[in-house]
């Protein structure tokens, strides 16, 4: 008789110690997978693995994806999140981020063929650039500057997009691409640069709010547990659903609106200063989801007025550790 455990599925998470693959784990995991977290821990980090570690069916390799991963155990499905998502983090090394797009893309493609797995690959909203349409559907093309500041994780994403759509078609993998727009939540690191975790921390210690621009550019940001579910529904489709498909919130706030609802919900004193915007900051970010109404049957639970609800308490308690460890250091 065939054990229950041998019927479990084996998923590998690449990038599974960032904020959105390690809650990826963690789902997985109580879901009743055996879940193999694969990360360099460059941008992510052991203590967003720490109530999995020991647990049974949960292991962690640390291991850059840039590298080809030789694996002796079955894996049925691979998630690909492996890459910096913020600015401030991809910029520090551009080669690099590119490289972990494109051969991390082709090293666990690779792995998937070997295995006869499925793989999906968390791709972007930032493959439409600066849209000059909005919403952006998955037919839009975008429009990114392969030059620019950004162009290495744009461009980079963009490649590996190219390369699932043409392994999957040459060598017969099962591929999946979901588009991801802004996403934010619980878990995310207090320091990683994104619009969200700066304006929170920021407003919990009454620092200035740094507003990039006039803040009439717009976002829009889905709770991550919304996301969890659109990217578990994405790898479970039938092998045709191979092309794009975006998963975010199409609630369309301007950065302005963002500050202020932070700014009330914190019951923060800080002041909002401009700086200047950075170079080819997309103007307009919001999600076209028919595609993934109709195909998927998923659409977001979450408003981004609940999310920031279940969202500030974690950053109040982040900010407390860090003035008790400045307080230490003192």
């Amino acid at each position: 008789m065939t054990s229950r455990i041998q019927l479990k599925k084996t998923i590998l998470v690449a990038g599974g110690a960032g904020f959105i693959g390690a809650q990826l784990c963690s789902r997985l995991l109580s879901n009743g997978a055996n879940v193999i977290c694969i990360d360099n821990l460059q941008t992510g980090r052991a203590a967003n693995l720490a109530d999995m570690m020991g647990k049974t069916g949960f292991s962690f390799i640390k291991h850059d994806v840039i590298h080809p991963l030789i694996m002796s155990q079955p894996i049925d499905e691979i998630y690909n999140l492996a890459c910096p998502a913020s600015p401030s983090m991809y910029q520090i090394d551009p080669v690099h981020t590119l490289k972990t797009s494109v051969l991390g893309a082709l090293n666990l493609l690779r792995l998937a063929r070997n295995k006869g797995a499925r793989i999906l690959q968390a791709s972007t909203s930032e493959v439409y650039g600066d849209p000059q349409f909005s919403p952006q559907a998955e037919s839009y093309h975008g429009n990114v500057n392969p030059v620019g500041p950004r162009s290495c994780y744009d461009e980079g994403k963009r490649a590996a997009e190219t390369l699932f759509r043409d392994y999957g078609v040459q060598h017969g993998v099962t591929t999946k691409i979901a588009r991801i727009f802004n996403t934010y939540g619980p878990g995310m690191t207090a320091n990683d640069g994104r619009v969200v975790s700066n304006f929170i921390m920021q407003a919990l210690q009454d620092r200035p709010i740094t507003l990039y621009g006039n803040g009439l550019q717009t976002r829009s940001f889905c709770f991550v547990n919304d996301l969890l579910d659109g990217l578990i529904r994405l790898m479970s489709m039938p092998p045709d659903v191979s092309f794009p498909i975006n998963l975010g919130n199409d609630g369309e706030f301007t950065i302005a609106e963002l500050a202020d609802m932070i700014i009330r919900k914190t019951g923060s004193v800080s002041e909002i200063i401009q700086l200047p915007l950075p170079i080819d900051d997309p103007r307009q970010r919001c999600p076209d989801l028919s595609l993934a109404r109709k195909v998927l049957n998923w659409q977001p639970k979450v408003s981004l007025d609940q999310g920031l609800d279940l969202t500030i308490p974690w950053f109040r308690r982040a900010a407390l550790m860090e003035a008790r460890a400045i307080e230490v250091l003192a």
